[in-house]
């Protein structure tokens, strides 16, 4: 008897039994309940704020009650000037990120192409990075002093790195065997790069932007603390100056918020930049 299946022959249905079996099912039932997991800590941290500020353990003017901190919020919200702060701040950041990724696109590009040109400037490049956005603060206020250049050159950096780095080891990181077979295919340079090595290389140039961004954000709060005079960064040194830690609290919520959602809509993009690519790989 033979115990191969014909072309015609229908397979039996997977049973609950082999459904649960399966790795993939159970890492799919699981995704719900993990997460929920990520609840459990932010709700005792404010259930620990709300009764320091109940029995009196941190007096309101060093820890403003929760509700008085989300009043605040609304009502910079239903005024104008927390709207008006985040729209000076973000396009203080896609402003600088924009500068800094066309920059980190050329330099990782050309480095993972190139040996030599990756022998030249990588050991430079490592160097650049290792000081800090903080550290260029002092001689990029000398150059260019305190105005909107300080801030995109500051925002610029803080792209700058992760997209460099990631977009050059996603390039070197593309199979010998993909461009052997381009070659054999007679594809031209250009045709190789965007039709091989880009896509190839999409989960971590992604990444680099993905990262590049939130780096971009965390500068720019950065930045706006110390050298600025509108921005939500403002807006917390504003609240420190007039002693309204519900201002300040209020700002950094408003940070928080728009960093999350930053992050969960670059998350959610990769997923769909990357969705011809089977789980696992």
């Amino acid at each position: 008897m033979s115990s191969s299946i014909g072309a015609g022959a229908v397979l039996p249905a997977p049973t609950r039994d082999t459904a649960r079996a399966n790795p993939a099912h159970r890492r799919a039932g699981w995704r719900p309940l993990q997460g929920l997991w990520a609840w459990p800590f932010p709700l005792a941290v404010l259930l620990l704020w709300h009764l320091s500020s109940v029995w009196g353990w941190a007096p309101e003017q060093v820890l403003p009650p929760p509700a008085q901190v989300f009043r605040t919020f609304a009502d910079l919200a239903a005024s104008g000037e927390l709207w008006d702060n985040l729209h000076i701040s973000l396009v203080r950041v896609f402003t600088g990120f924009g500068i800094g990724l066309l920059v980190g696109l050329s330099l990782g590009v050309a480095m993972g192409l190139s040996p030599t040109v990756r022998a030249y400037l990588f050991p430079l490049f490592k160097a650049f990075s290792q000081v800090p956005v903080i550290g260029w603060l002092p001689l990029l206020m000398l150059l260019v002093g305190i105005d909107e250049a300080l801030k995109f050159l500051l925002i610029a950096k803080a792209t700058l790195v992760p997209v460099t780095l990631n977009t050059c080891h996603g390039i070197q990181g593309v199979p010998n065997r993909f461009i052997e077979v381009a070659r054999v295919y007679g594809f031209t340079r250009w045709q190789m790069l965007t039709r091989v090595v880009f896509p190839a290389a999409t989960a971590p140039i992604w990444n680099g932007v993905r990262y590049g961004l939130t780096h971009a954000w965390l500068a720019l709060v950065v930045v706006e603390l110390l050298a600025s005079s509108e921005g939500i960064g403002f807006l917390i040194v504003y609240g420190r100056q007039l002693f309204q830690l519900d201002v300040v609290l209020a700002a950094v919520l408003a940070v928080g918020i728009v960093g999350f959602v930053i992050d969960k809509l670059l998350s959610l993009s990769e997923a769909w930049l990357l969705r011809w690519r089977k789980p696992g790989l």
